[in-house]
This record gives C-alpha cells, sequence and structure tokens, in this order.
C-alpha cells in the first residue's frame, strides 16, 4: 500500500490503530478516485491537522499555517477550478516556480497536472483540507459560506407541527446531515465544550463553548430549524413528535479522528427546542492534578486527604468548574487492584478500567441513595456519589465514612466553608459532619495564556498596591512545578503581568485551555468546634484562612503572577470577598 510513511508515522503516534488500517485498506479498493489521505479524513479515523502534521514528519513537506493564503489566485486560467477543488489544491505564489498548498502533497497525478498547465515547476507544500477549500471560495469570489449552500439544497417548504413523516424524511436527507456534521466538526476544531442551537422568530442561532466563553458562529437558516433539531434528535434516540416536555439522550460518534460521547439536552423554548450538546473528549481530558493547576501546597493537602483511609471528601464549585473532572482525577490516583470502587452518577461521564459504575436512573426508581444502599453490600473500599442532592444521600454518605469507607461527592456551593453550612441547611447532623468531613476542595476554571503570544507588561502602581500583589511574590517561584524566573518579578523587582494577544495557535483569542485556581479546606479541631457551635460560613472561612488556607482568589492572583492567566480572568470568576 503507497503511503508508508504517511502511515507509519500515524500509527507511531497513536492516532491509528491497525484495525483503522485495514479499514481504510478495504474502501480503497471500492473507492479508488480517493487517495488514502483523503480516506483517512472522510472515514472520521484522523484528523486534517493529523494528516497534514504527518506528512511534515514523513517527508520534506512545509505545513501551510491559516494567514499565508492569498487573496487573489496565483495559477493562471489554464488551471480549472473545478480540478483545484476536487483535488483540494491552491497556488501560493508563483515565481520562476510555482508553490501551491496540497492536502495531498504525494500525489503525482496533481502535480504532474499542474506541471502541464503552467509550464512550470511546482513546489508542494502541505495544507488543511477545510482551510484550502475557504481560501478557494475566496480566491475565485465563491465566499458564501458553506452552510448557506447546504441551505439553498434543502428543499424546505412550511412545515405543519404534525408533519412528522415529511420531517423525518428531511433529516435523513443528504443535506441537513452535513449541516448537523458540520457545526460539531466545528466545534471539535475549536475545541469546544458545549455547542448550543436556539431558535428565535426570525434566526436560529449557533453557539460553541470554548474555554468557558461562548462565542457565535456560522448557523443554518431559520426555515431549516425543525429540520436540524430532529436530526440531532433521531441521532440522540429521542422522541421527535414530543416537543412540549424536556429530553435528555446521547450521541456516539467518531469524526476528525476522535471518538466523542455527546451528551444532548432539549427545551421547549418559545420558537421550538432549544438544544445543548455536551461533548465529552476523551483524548483530551487530562486526569493529572499538575494540569488541572493543583500545585504545591493544594496537591500535597489533597493528596494526603486522598490517602486516608475513610472520611468524606467533598468538592463544591457551580455548573462547569471542573468538579467532576477533578473527581476522576482523584479516582485514578485511588484506582489500584488493593482497592474496590464503586460510583453512582448522573450521567456516567468518563469510563474508567478497574471502578464500577453505575448510572442512576430516578425514572425506574436507582435514584443515588437507593444506589448507595445497594453498595455499601457490595464490600467497597472507595465510593464516588456525582452529587449530594438531598438528605437521604447525605446521610448514607456519612453512614459509610463512619463504617470505614472513604467517600468523594460534589456540591454546588461558592466556597469550601459553603459546603460546611450547605450540609447542615440540608439538615445533617453537625457531630456527623465533623467527624467525617476530611476536608472540602473549592474551585473554578480560568482560561490559561497561549504560550505563544502572551505579553507582559507592568501594571500601574494602583493596581499592585489594591490588589496587594507583592505579597505573593516570594510564593512564585516555590509552587509546584510552574518555574517563575521572569514571570513573577522583573530584575529591578517590579511586578510583571501577562495580557493575551492572540495568534495561529490559539485562532486570535489569546487563551488555550483551561486550569483549575482552587482553595482547600482541611478539616481540624478548632474548625470542628465552631461547626458545633453553628457559627456562619464567614466565621469558617476567617478561621481556615488564619490556619493557612489559601484563597480561590489568592490562588489565582499567584497563577496570574506566573504569567499562566490573567488578573481578568481571576476576576471573572472570584471575588476577593
Amino acid at each position: 500500500m503507497a503511503y508508508e510513511s504517511l502511515l507509519s508515522v500515524l500509527q507511531n503516534k497513536q492516532k491509528l490503530s491497525a484495525a483503522e488500517l485495514k479499514k481504510v485498506e478495504r474502501v480503497q479498493k471500492t473507492s479508488v478516485s480517493e487517495s488514502v489521505p483523503q480516506l483517512l479524513v472522510k472515514l472520521g479515523l484522523c484528523s486534517e491537522l493529523d494528516v497534514a502534521d504527518a506528512f511534515v514528519l514523513s517527508g520534506p513537506f512545509e505545513k501551510v499555517a491559516p494567514d499565508q493564503y492569498p487573496l487573489e489566485t496565483q495559477l493562471p486560467e489554464t488551471v480549472p477550478l473545478r480540478f483545484l477543488k476536487n483535488y483540494h489544491a491552491i497556488g501560493l505564489s508563483h515565481n520562476d516556480d510555482i508553490t501551491v498548498a496540497l492536502m495531498d502533497p504525494e500525489d503525482q497525478f496533481v502535480i504532474e497536472a499542474l506541471k502541464l498547465a503552467t509550464g512550470k515547476n511546482i513546489i508542494a507544500k502541505v495544507g488543511l483540507l477545510s482551510e484550502i477549500d475557504a481560501a478557494l471560495e475566496v480566491q475565485y469570489g465563491e465566499s458564501r459560506s458553506q452552510m448557506d449552500k447546504l441551505v439553498d439544497d434543502l428543499n424546505v417548504d412550511d412545515l405543519g407541527e404534525e408533519d412528522l413523516e415529511h420531517l423525518k424524511d428531511l433529516a435523513s436527507e443528504a443535506p441537513v446531515i452535513k449541516m448537523v456534521n458540520l457545526i460539531m466538526q466545528r466545534a471539535i476544531e475549536t475545541r469546544a465544550s458545549d455547542i448550543h442551537i436556539e431558535p428565535f422568530e426570525q434566526s436560529l442561532k449557533v453557539r460553541l463553548r470554548v474555554d468557558g466563553v461562548l462565542k457565535d458562529i456560522d448557523a443554518p437558516s431559520v426555515k431549516s430549524t425543525a429540520a436540524v433539531i430532529s436530526r440531532i434528535k433521531i441521532m440522540a434516540k429521542l422522541n421527535i413528535a414530543e416537543r412540549r416536555l424536556p429530553q435528555d439522550g446521547r450521541i456516539k460518534v467518531q469524526m476528525l479522528g476522535k471518538e466523542l460521547d455527546l451528551r444532548v439536552s432539549t427545551i421547549p423554548t418559545m420558537y421550538g427546542e432549544s438544544v445543548v450538546i455536551r461533548l465529552l473528549d476523551k483524548e483530551n481530558t487530562v486526569l493529572d492534578f499538575h494540569a488541572l493547576g493543583f500545585t504545591g501546597k493544594h496537591l500535597q493537602q489533597f493528596i494526603e486527604v486522598l490517602s486516608q483511609p475513610h472520611g468524606i471528601i467533598l468538592i463544591t464549585g457551580p455548573t462547569g468548574s471542573g468538579k467532576s473532572t477533578t473527581m476522576y482525577a482523584a479516582l485514578k490516583q485511588l484506582n489500584t487492584s488493593e482497592r474496590k470502587i464503586i460510583t453512582v452518577e448522573d450521567p456516567v461521564e468518563y469510563q474508567m478500567d478497574g471502578v464500577n459504575q453505575i448510572q442512576a436512573k430516578p425514572q425506574i426508581g436507582l435514584t443515588f441513595a437507593s444506589a448507595l444502599r445497594s453498595i455499601v453490600r457490595q464490600d467497597p473500599d472507595v465510593i464516588m456519589i456525582g452529587e449530594m442532592r438531598d438528605l437521604e444521600t447525605a446521610r448514607i454518605a456519612v453512614q459509610s465514612a463512619l463504617t470505614g469507607h472513604l467517600v468523594l461527592s460534589t456540591l454546588h456551593t461558592n466556597d469550601a466553608a459553603g459546603g460546611v453550612t450547605r450540609l447542615l441547611d440540608m439538615g445533617l447532623e453537625e457531630y456527623l459532619l465533623t467527624s467525617t468531613v476530611n476536608g472540602i476542595l473549592a474551585q473554578r476554571l480560568v482560561r490559561k495564556l497561549c504560550p505563544h503570544c502572551k505579553q507582559s507588561y507592568t501594571p500601574t502602581a494602583d493596581i499592585v498596591d489594591g490588589m496587594k500583589l507583592r505579597r505573593f511574590a516570594p510564593d512564585i517561584a516555590k509552587d509546584g512545578v510552574y518555574v517563575a524566573s521572569q514571570s513573577g518579578t522583573g530584575a529591578t523587582g517590579d511586578i510583571v503581568l501577562y495580557k493575551p494577544v492572540g495568534c495561529a495557535s490559539c485562532g486570535g483569542l489569546g487563551y488555550r485551555g483551561r486550569l483549575a485556581i482552587i482553595e482547600f479546606l482541611q478539616m481540624t479541631d478548632p474548625l470542628r468546634k465552631l461547626i458545633m457551635a453553628h457559627e456562619e460560613a464567614g466565621a469558617i472561612q476567617r478561621l481556615a484562612i488564619e490556619e493557612g488556607m489559601t484563597t480561590m482568589y489568592e490562588n489565582g492572583l499567584i497563577k496570574a503572577l506566573q504569567g499562566i492567566t490573567t488578573l481578568e480572568e481571576v476576576l471573572r470568576v472570584t471575588s476577593e470577598n
């Protein structure tokens, strides 16, 4: 089979398995018009970026950056547009030689054809398929979006509310399938965590949540709303006839070389059903404490509490603050052959080898509480509860901790001290709480600065003094794996901070990825006395700080001084008090 070097690189980088390679070989026998690189992308086995990077590593090819595509065509009229589109080729420059970007730079047929058409030597570079196609649209005056073209192909009349058969037919048509796939593809390419599809009277809005912030993308026409939403519901095995009640489902899909588990939620709104799709990308989920933002004292304290044989560890924060990821990182730390771990979750977000995971199903009576009653009879060492939602669940968790189990769970509170008062408000007795809770972790997610384009600046004296930044300078170099060097303080002792700029690597945002800023309240005897005396959360927080707890706000300031994030990000998710 041709392309041995390319395939070898992809296999060495674990982007292509032996079984997937056999699949490509089988398909190629019946699809001679498409090359191996095109099939890898078309079948969803590898992303465009994976293929382009593999070409660079396997041969003498340079990769073309998105900003290197010229706005005007660099090829003579003897080269037809149809040829360029079919073979995903585009001219970059012309002098004595002509430089072209190809999706498949090893395709000798294309290179020889371009030589004959231009009469010049061809220098081939490698480009991403989608970037080449988009640049061709710009160069040849066809700058209408792919989404607009798909809407033109869709034969949508005014649909009646009960015209389900017509709706099913539309949802199964190629244009609608391509629309939904295009939305999902863009979400994967931009590393989005959620897709929001929202119908309004005059428009259908599609937004992606990237690193915690929503941004608009090109959306289908409002006349395709019913067909697009029905397509998603069919994929998630939901009832497309039911438009009055919320529904939840799941989709498993392989796209751009990734296996994705999508959670789908629909709710009825004024102008149709609003759909939110959560993308769970197992490959990009790093269950490593350092990568999540745990360093220095926080990491040491959390590992110490995890190593205790029994008790309760709580992780708190609002929805989307990374609680589940931290919980799975803790389970990974605890997951050894000597321990039996059972979880009850709603839903099961990530499957872990060696961990017995239970999916809660309240509609048939399998709630957190009912599952927990059975779990304790299974002789586990560690129990993980997706969320403490009610007093019954909290009481069984406490009983499990008292009988020698280590229990991990989450709560929705604003800070660590608030976790104590939340359990008391549920009705849990204070003597049970103080005797079982070992520690409470609170966290928020902030965006990380792009390391390629972040820019240093010296903040004003008002900011330095007002936020008391100098008090953290001694902590920077010793806080875990991050080395301050020039990040925290300059040679003159002045405070240095960083701001986002934007480049090709981060998609012009200035940020890439997220990490947690955290506070960890470790239960001590003085804190237990305060809890027994029914003191408010503020008093518990003050005593914990006196005992050495670093707050989320302070942890965020340290990470800003280290050049990992910005002051604006810290202030966006926390406050000083």
